[in-house]
């Protein structure tokens, strides 16, 4: 029993964590702050980085489209609910936001709306004006939402008393209350590939060349006056830079000699450093880096097994665990049991994978008709 339930309600056993609570006495009802610069990490990575920025939408379009199939008691009222949460989206719509901001934040929350004491719609929330304000066993009792000086409270509703936000997260190993986001792992090959993007550019606006220096050849020593040093940087920034002046000869005069100074394309190697950046988002994400273009890698024999393993190893189980949270947390609402799964036989992804294994139970002999329905999933009763 939680130390801080014991003092708060005497002696009535509780089931509780007993090791939540003690971190918690100084920050009883005060909103636990992200940790984390959630707008600089959105801007640098989905923002400014192509491959972030694919990557995330692939994940998020990907499982937003898997199907999720309600049963139970208050199946028809979820099964409504998930195909239009609200008047502004469809269920697709909403679960492309919520994977989205799983992906770029760690986070993602589905708000429920009430009308005369009943769930009729649900909203996904940006994930960073909400602050979790943890209750004395530890667990989330509220969540805040605030922008500016503006706040709103989401607490604990109906009477089995759920929160009336769903927080989905990714694992933290460091955090109790906030999830990991992938665009944080890879932030450092974020940085990489975007400062290659920035050194390409520049190199472009300088003549596409890297700079050196013009050197006065004199024997007498003498130097450029100071309205000669001008007219030539003038003459330099006017005709020499840019990706439109690319290649056009330098005409020297007066002693003058250019002498390249930086390091060669080969030495810098960006190239590659940046094809090296792109694999490692793209791990963070769990996206083969054959669905993003990169080229180079020969992880897998060929696109099609690449879409298998993104679909098993990144979207399903995402896809599957948010189905499981909402199955949850609907059932506390609607008041009545709810499961959400979801529907596998209907991805086309999965199509071959399904095949085969119709096909080798097929030719199962030794099983009856009724043990290849189940073993295909199929409920041998024909309902």
């Amino acid at each position: 029993m939680s130390l801080w339930r014991w003092i708060g309600r005497g002696r009535t056993e509780t089931k509780a964590s007993a090791a939540r609570g003690l971190g918690i006495e100084a920050r009883q009802a005060r909103p636990v702050w992200t940790p984390r610069d959630y707008a600089s990490l959105a801007r640098e990575g989905y923002q400014r980085n192509a491959v972030a920025h694919r990557a995330i939408r692939l994940i998020a379009e990907a499982a937003a489209s898997v199907p999720l199939r309600a049963s139970g008691a208050k199946a028809q009222q979820a099964q409504d609910l998930l195909a239009r949460p609200n008047p502004e989206q469809t269920g697709r719509a909403l679960l492309e936001n919520v994977y989205g901001w799983l992906q770029s934040a760690g986070n993602a929350y589905v708000e429920a709306a009430f009308l005369d004491g009943a769930l009729r719609e649900l909203y996904a929330l940006r994930p960073d004006p909400l602050q979790v304000v943890p209750g004395a066993d530890g667990w989330p009792q509220a969540y805040d939402y605030r922008v500016g000086a503006a706040a709103t409270r989401f607490g604990r509703v109906g009477a089995r008393g759920a929160l009336s936000v769903l927080h989905l997260k990714l694992f933290h190993p460091t955090d109790d209350h906030y999830g990991m986001s992938p665009l944080e792992a890879a932030a450092y090959a974020i940085d990489i590939h975007n400062a290659g993007g920035v050194w390409n550019k520049a190199l472009l606006d300088n003549a596409a060349r890297p700079s050196g220096a013009l050197v006065v050849r004199s024997e007498a020593g003498e130097r450029l006056s100071e309205s000669q040093y001008q007219r030539l940087k003038e003459e330099l920034a006017s005709a020499h830079q840019g990706a439109a002046q690319a290649g056009r000869p330098l005409l020297l005069e007066g002693g003058l000699d250019w002498k390249p100074m930086g390091f060669g394309p080969q030495e810098m190697d960006f190239i590659e450093a940046r094809r090296e950046a792109a694999r490692e988002i793209a791990l963070a994400f769990g996206v083969p880096p054959m669905l993003l273009g990169i080229l180079g890698d020969a992880t897998y024999a060929n696109y099609r097994e690449a879409n298998a393993a993104f679909w098993r190893l990144t979207i399903l189980p995402l896809a599957q665990r948010a189905a499981a949270a909402l199955g949850a947390w609907l059932s506390d609402h609607l008041d009545g049991n709810v499961e959400i799964s979801c529907d596998l036989d209907a991805l086309p992804a999965l199509s071959i994978e399904r095949e085969a294994l119709w096909r080798r139970v097929g030719e199962a002999d030794f099983l009856s008709a009724d043990e290849k329905r189940a073993a295909v999933g199929v409920d041998p009763a024909g309902r």
